[in-house]
């Protein structure tokens, strides 16, 4: 890249919308009602609601963390201000740690083996232990995600604090003290985020493999899958790409963002979510498959209360088609939901983004980016529900379920906002030299 071109990132703060604001607001609101109307009415319900989405937006940011991590890694060259987008998800990161303090609150309406202690596992399903190992996890988590935040953006605020009418200059003094030089800072950046970056992917590999065996798994205490761990990481991972690709398309046209979001990046983030939903599909079919063909109860279990006998019965003489019919999927509780989320999560993004031309075009890659959102919020309330209601197929569907889910919304919205706009992630590129 010639001088001329050499792009130096500088961060513009703006003040946050006061319309958005409200509407965050107004959404917190709404979550905070419901949760309290649901601990007066029906506290299992409000609980399960929170344990639910306090598992998909953790998942989502935590997985924003790693997507700005590979881009480190790996050295890409393309993303621009994508990475940022990303490093906006992250700011949840530490919330979700304070969340999952509130959440132990509601242990008895969400884990089961609490009041049926199963013998051979207490010396894994206990209270203690879970806490202690989850809220560690969740803890170093915050902490390198806030290290590595740190040391990416700290290149790109220099000078703001001097900036007239600037929010918050005591925290941009304090980020750019010892100032070393725009070369230094900018080298010393990344160096210290390629440090940071494949610990923190390793943290979230393992970490939440066992968040996903303590915080889903164990409500169905007698199942257990290896493979389970993967999955779940793997599709907190993947809304976080969907995520940042949606939120790349509502930005394209944003003050500074004019010409960055191109249709070339578009196609990468395109890319990106076709390949990970076929993984996301793989690895579902690697845990069905061999659940299916042992036949074991202590395995089947997890999967009939999702699916019913609809995908488990041998197919006979009837060839492959596992003797389908729509009549047995209706009497599963949780059938057609289970058939929305592959919808959601796999079917559309699969066959709406196999040519170039929908990856490129802003319109379809936002819209199933924010369908494959949608459908993994929903495959979340998928692997809550049926362990802990299995026979009530509505039981994710009320008042105060959408009500939480909103307050969770309405929070992970604002302080997305918060830190892209008044603490800014998306530093908006200047190039060094002009012509």
């Amino acid at each position: 890249m010639s001088s001329s071109a050499a792009v130096v990132e500088r961060a513009h703060p703006r003040g946050v919308p006061g319309a958005l604001t409200a509407i965050c607001a107004l959404l917190v609101l709404i979550g905070v009602g419901s949760f309290l109307l649901g601990l007066a009415k029906d506290a299992a319900t409000a609980w399960r609601a929170f344990h639910v989405n306090f598992l998909f937006w953790a998942g989502l940011a935590q997985g924003g963390a790693v997507i700005a991590c590979i881009f480190v890694t790996v050295g890409a060259k393309w993303p621009g201000p994508v990475r940022r987008i990303a490093e906006g998800l992250a700011a949840w990161v530490p919330v979700s740690f304070v969340l999952a303090l509130v959440g132990l609150i509601g242990r008895d309406y969400i884990y089961p083996w609490i009041a049926e202690p199963i013998p051979a596992k207490q010396a894994w399903l206990n209270v203690p232990r879970l806490a202690v190992m989850d809220l560690a996890l969740l803890g170093i988590l915050a902490l390198f995600t806030l290290w590595f935040l740190y040391h990416s953006v700290r290149p790109t605020l220099h000078g703001v604090a001097g900036q007239p009418g600037v929010p918050m200059k005591g925290l941009y003094e304090r980020w750019t003290a010892g100032w070393r030089g725009q070369a230094e800072e900018s080298a010393r950046s990344l160096m210290l985020t390629r440090r940071i970056a494949p610990p923190l992917m390793l943290l979230f590999a393992f970490g939440y493999t066992v968040i996903a065996f303590d915080q889903v798994m164990s409500l169905t205490p007698s199942w257990y899958s290896n493979l389970f761990g993967a999955y779940f990481t793997w599709g907190g991972f993947l809304s976080a790409v969907c995520a940042t690709a949606f939120a790349a398309v509502l930005l394209r046209n944003a003050p500074g963002f004019e010409g960055q979001i191109t249709p070339a990046r578009m196609h990468d983030l395109g890319k990106m979510i076709f390949a990970f939903s076929i993984f996301w599909m793989y690895l579902f079919w690697s845990q069905y498959l061999v659940i299916w063909y042992g036949n074991l109860p202590e395995e089947t279990t997890f999967l009939q209360a999702r699916l019913g006998d609809q995908f488990l019965v041998e197919s006979g003489n009837q060839g492959w088609f596992w003797n389908f019919s729509l009549q047995r999927l209706s009497a599963s509780p949780y059938g057609w939901l289970s058939m929305i989320v592959w919808a959601c999560c796999w079917i559309i993004p699969f066959w709406v983004l196999l040519g170039q031309r929908p990856k490129k075009t802003p319109i379809i890659l936002g819209t199933v980016a924010l369908i494959e959102v949608f459908g993994f919020w929903l495959e979340r309330n998928l692997l809550v529900w049926p362990s802990l209601v299995p026979a009530d197929g509505a039981s994710w569907v009320g008042l105060v379920q959408f009500g939480v889910a909103a307050g969770f919304l309405g929070g992970f919205l604002f302080v997305f906002l918060q830190y892209t706009r008044v603490f800014p992630s998306i530093a908006l590129p200047e190039r060094a030299h002009h012509h």
